[in-house]
């Protein structure tokens, strides 16, 4: 019997009670899960996880409450709105310790969608741009259902499997989700010098997307000998490649190769990308794993906030107790920088939120959450300069992060600080 199904025959086998778990960001198997979606009425208490993904989420209407439940790794914006309705949850767990979620059996899979390139001559597929935790899954899933995507590139690692490995196979021919670079603004500008202007030659990167991260990127051109050891990567990367800064020589974690365990970005990404084998996709347990993150001289590992205290306490994933977006691999790669030879951890950010609020502030909001401890922070950015923290006492980094502030909220965030440090 073929293993060839439509969309509407292969999400059949999932049933009331089942978790289903989809592969993340620009992978997201879109056209199974509106399939599945289509079956609400028949169905009740379907868990759906995954990491952000990207495109429409339909199964994340709290009219379907009954039928579906979002449990998010990552908070994506397309669910986001569901802890507030009741129909979804957040899981807080590093990148590096979810594909263990699946292989310890703390989450038992019942069903996996994921998307893959079409069977090679060999009958191998595959995961294309986004390998993350989806090993894990399809080794511990019950059942595997496969979009099966001209247009998704062919990456090398662990992202390849045999067609035996997979239970149906539902052909589609649709655009990998793309997320074109967007010019700098003048903060993020200034900001990326300052990363830059850390960034030493035969340095080892992880960065992730966004403005910021590219702006850096630009600053590098007349560096030598960098590699690329990330979470993820955009299009930021491709010219320092295709010029050779950008390669990989002197890693101490595999040596001469990108290592990445998911990529978005332009169809030039992934057009750069399609079955060049100077990039790995890992699963995340490698690439985020500390122990191998800190083999690398000279990491750097550059990373974002939503808020820092001015004792070096980042919150990262919320706003006060409202869940944003997640802990990721943050500190992953913030504490395997650090134990780098030479390594540097650097959280970047503007001073200030689009509604002018400082981001610089005298103490996290109510219910916040710090991902990165103030006991692991070194560099803190924004597009007044760079704070070192490494080694200060509370009273040295105050006075590091005011200076970084925005010049309107020094002397209030300063001051509103002090008063209560005095009283302690």
């Amino acid at each position: 019997m073929s293993k060839y199904v439509t969309a509407a025959e292969a999400v059949k086998v999932v049933k009331s009670g089942d978790r289903v778990y989809l592969q993340a960001a620009a992978a997201a198997p879109t056209i199974l899960s509106n399939a599945l979606t289509e079956r609400a009425s028949e169905l009740r208490n379907v868990e759906i996880c995954h990491l952000h993904v990207e495109g429409e989420a339909r199964y994340a209407n709290p009219e379907l409450r009954e039928s579906f439940h979002v449990n998010s790794f990552f908070i994506g914006a397309n669910v986001r709105h569901t802890l507030r309705a009741g129909n979804g949850s957040y899981t807080p767990v590093f990148l590096s310790e979810l594909p263990y979620l699946f292989h310890k059996n703390v989450l038992p899979l019942d069903v996996a969608f994921i998307h893959v390139s079409p069977p090679d001559r060999h009958g191998y597929c595959s995961l294309g741009v986004s390998v993350e935790a989806t090993v894990a899954a399809i080794e511990n899933a019950k059942i595997v259902i496969a979009q099966v995507n001209p247009q998704m590139p062919r990456t090398f690692g662990d992202g390849i499997l045999h067609v035996s490995e997979i239970d149906y196979l539902v052909e589609v021919d649709v655009p990998i989700y793309r997320h074109a670079p967007e010019p700098f603004t003048y903060e993020e500008e200034k900001i990326g010098s300052y990363i830059a202007s850390l960034i030493e030659d035969k340095s080892t990167l992880q960065m992730g997307i966004g403005s910021i991260p590219n702006a850096a990127l630009s600053k590098l051109t007349n560096h030598k000998d960098l590699g690329l050891h990330t979470e993820m990567f955009s299009d930021g990367v491709i010219d320092l490649i295709e010029n050779d800064v950008i390669n990989c020589n002197y890693k101490g974690t595999l040596r001469g190769r990108v290592l990445a365990t998911f990529l978005m970005g332009s169809k030039r990404l992934y057009d750069f990308v399609n079955d060049n084998p100077f990039i790995e996709m890992k699963e995340s347990s490698m690439v985020n794993d500390t122990a191998r993150i800190r083999k690398n001289p000279k990491m750097v590992a550059i990373n974002s906030a939503i808020e820092v205290d001015l004792t070096g306490q980042v919150c990262a994933d919320s706003i006060g107790p409202k869940m944003y977006s997640g802990v990721g691999g943050q500190m992953d790669f913030i504490r395997g920088a650090s134990l780098s030879p030479g390594g540097k951890a650097i959280i970047a950010l503007p001073s200030t939120t689009k509604k002018g609020l400082s981001r610089i502030v005298p103490f996290l909001k109510q219910g916040a959450g710090v991902v990165t401890t103030r006991a692991h922070i070194h560099y803190v950015i924004t597009e007044n300069g760079i704070a070192d923290l490494y080694g200060k006492t509370l009273k040295q980094r105050a006075d590091e992060l005011v200076r970084i502030a925005h010049p309107n909220h020094q002397e209030s965030i300063e001051r509103e600080y002090y008063e209560l440090f005095n009283k302690m």
